[in-house]
């Protein structure tokens, strides 16, 4: 099933991600604040162990038959270098830099999160690509899975729908 976007569904998507991952470092006991930063979306402290985590979020929506696309996360263009803006964020902010990649379809979502450094040496095998990518295949979600330094949220979504037409609740989706 394909879902319908509004005309501003990138933007919604995107701080609905930020909006999931704080829920979430927040409820694992992370002080959270979303920033409006070049390269730097959140960041994230946790008070036992004193790490600062600067995180950049990557949102996407996937239509049925698309699920398996790969998301864009960075450009190593020199003049689009957001691997650097990222870590200059970082500095400035004196946090880690990481990565999450919050990907959407109509049934369920997934939420990576891990840390450049890790990202860099494991997931990255080409450094001379211009788009380093997150990819979503079966394969890659089974290994994302089994990395202990790839932490992941998986939520189903479930709702009845509305046929704004006559007002009329039709069957749960």
């Amino acid at each position: 099933m394909d879902i319908a976007k509004s005309s501003r569904h990138s933007k919604v998507i995107g701080e609905f991600g930020e909006a999931f991952l704080s829920n979430w470092l927040s409820r694992s006991g992370f002080e959270v604040t979303t920033v409006d930063h070049t390269g730097l979306d959140i960041i994230a402290y946790h008070p036992p162990t004193k790490r600062r985590l600067g995180i950049t979020v990557k949102s996407r929506t996937r239509d049925a038959g698309r699920e398996a696309t790969s998301v864009n996360v960075f450009s190593n263009q020199k003049e689009h270098d957001d691997r650097a803006k990222l870590r200059e964020a970082c500095e400035a902010f004196a946090s880690e830099p990481w990565l999450a990649v919050y990907v959407e379809t109509s049934e369920s979502a997934d939420l990576y999160l891990t840390s450049l450094e890790h990202y860099d040496q494991i997931y990255r095998p080409n450094k001379s690509r211009a788009i380093d990518t997150w990819k979503m295949g079966n394969k890659d979600r089974r290994t994302y899975h089994a990395d202990p330094d790839v932490w992941h949220v998986r939520v189903a979504f479930t709702a009845s729908k509305l046929d704004w037409r006559t007002g009329a609740r039709t069957k749960a989706c």
